[in-house]
């Protein structure tokens, strides 16, 4: 099989940047053997050297350029390496919420080796899909972040979460098993499984060719599984809803992103900009199913009155938002759509992490229950306000400028319909996001919320949900800087 060559420095550390967690998850479970207690110590080492390392390899490819090579070989087993500034961002992304949630979990739970081994597993295969530069790592990355995550699932430990998980990795794994056939035909007609490569054997069939279409469509239908989109989207929400709020937020922040990713890199990186050209029905559809997706999920949300069901159902609804934009294919909409990825990530993993203070300090979890808690803690109800805000989509903030460029995009397109789409989600977004902070201060509180809880929230975490809440606001105002940082990733993509 063909592959990309060359080896460099920010090629061996992006390896070092999967390998990392994985090694720790390894520590975590054979120390557990011996000594308890050892998981949590072992996991902020892990994710603080990834974070690093994270780093690291973003300065190198801000002043290098974008890494593409393999490690490997020689008697083991190769693995495709890519990585550019839309790779970076996203990694960032990634370890940042991770280190948040388990920061979360020194005090809430839950605990133990082999929860934290879990935790690592899971974001080694998430930095694997945003790291791969082969469709195999790809999928070898997606299928055992299904199982990590199921597993974290789990760990809440009741008969709700065993259903939810099981769900969750029956689902997720059909998802991963179709696009592995996308990828096999892909394989069989190109002769390689490197991005690249492949791109260049599939503009040698032919982008209109009913093979070329046919691994599309199970690749990208495969990813549509993992990303939540509608009908393939009870999972999430299910699943969603029993997590321990830890995982809650990774399920939210994470898991969809790292399938987006995953989509971005299968569409633009190996059918490219050419072949939704040449076949405009294939981007009718995915816009279709995309705004499906965006209006299903925000009504959905607004039955909701449990706090977790209605940021579950917000999740799949933003996500088919991002698809459209990146259906839309002009780099307008691709770079809302990527802002827009990015920032949910960060707005609603920090509003799991309150839902979860606010169920630990009060018991408090849904609409009812939430009345008059901001005058009991005020730096949480403010940050709840500026999060929701964020993720209403209104200015300054990361969302509006999200969906700003996606609207923007689709008038560039003369898809005004989609445009209407973005307006209408924000108007739903005020519907279901509103009444919880009309609960939050114009209500009396319920004398008996304070006895249901009863625990105890530290410093660090107030302080970490605040700077999340001052972070939606900054990245929108930034969003020209990380817009120039973004458009040589962009103008690969397009």
């Amino acid at each position: 099989m063909a592959r990309p060559h060359g080896m460099t420095d920010a090629t061996w550390l992006a390896g070092a940047v999967i390998a990392a967690p994985l090694l720790g998850a390894l520590c975590s479970v054979l120390a557990g053997r011996r000594v308890e207690r050892t998981g949590w110590p072992i996991a902020v080492l892990a994710l603080g050297a990834t974070t690093l390392l994270t780093a690291w390899l973003a300065v190198l490819i801000a002043a290098g350029g974008p890494v593409r090579a393999t490690l490997g070989g020689e008697g083991f087993v190769e693995i495709g390496v890519r990585a550019d500034a839309f790779s970076a961002i996203i990694a960032l992304l990634d370890v940042v919420l991770a280190l948040g949630a388990l920061a979360y979990t020194r005090h809430a739970g839950p605990r133990g080796n082999r929860f934290y081994g879990g935790y690592l597993l899971f974001v080694a295969s998430v930095l694997a899909i945003t790291l791969a530069g082969d469709l195999l790592t790809t999928f070898l990355g997606v299928q055992v972040m299904i199982a990590a995550s199921a597993r974290l699932v789990t760990s809440a430990d009741s008969q709700r979460a065993d259903y939810a998980a099981r769900k969750l990795l029956v689902v997720g794994s059909v998802g991963s098993g179709v696009y592995l056939l996308g990828a096999a035909l892909l394989a069989r007609a190109t002769g390689s499984v490197y991005m690249e490569t492949v791109a260049e054997g599939v503009a040698a069939i032919g982008h209109s060719d009913p093979l070329v279409v046919a691994a599309f469509v199970a690749s990208a239908g495969g990813l549509a599984v993992v990303v939540s989109m509608v009908p393939f989207h009870t999972w999430l929400a299910e699943a969603h809803a029993v997590a321990p709020d830890a995982v809650s937020a990774l399920l939210s922040g994470v898991v969809p992103a790292a399938g987006v990713y995953a989509f971005v890199r299968v569409v633009y990186t190996v059918f490219t900009a050419e072949f939704l050209a040449a076949n405009r029905v294939v981007v009718v559809g995915l816009i279709g199913f995309g705004v499906a997706t965006v209006l299903i999920g925000s009504l959905f949300a607004l039955a909701q009155t449990e706090i977790k069901l209605m940021l579950a159902y917000s999740t799949i609804s933003q996500f088919g938002l991002v698809v459209a934009g990146l259906a839309i294919a002009n780099e307008t909409a691709v770079f809302g759509a990527i802002f827009q990825l990015v920032g949910h990530g960060l707005v609603k993993g920090a509003l799991c992490v309150v839902a979860g203070i606010l169920f630990v300090r009060f018991g408090a979890k849904s609409l009812e229950e939430y009345a008059g808690l901001a005058k009991r803690m005020p730096v949480v109800g403010a940050s709840f306000v500026a999060l929701g805000i964020a993720m209403i989509g209104l200015p300054p903030t990361v969302g509006f400028v999200g969906k700003w460029y996606i609207a923007l995009g689709a008038v560039e397109a003369g898809l005004w319909p989609v445009a209407g789409v973005v307006l209408v989600s924000t108007l739903f977004s005020l519907g279901y996001v509103v009444p919880f902070i009309d609960r939050l201060y114009f209500h009396d509180p319920d004398p008996g919320a304070e006895r249901v809880g009863g625990g105890t929230v530290t410093r660090w975490t107030l302080l970490l949900v605040a700077i999340a809440a001052a972070s939606a606001f900054a990245i929108g105002l930034s969003s020209a800087w990380i817009e120039s940082l973004l458009r040589p990733a962009i103008d690969g993509l397009l």
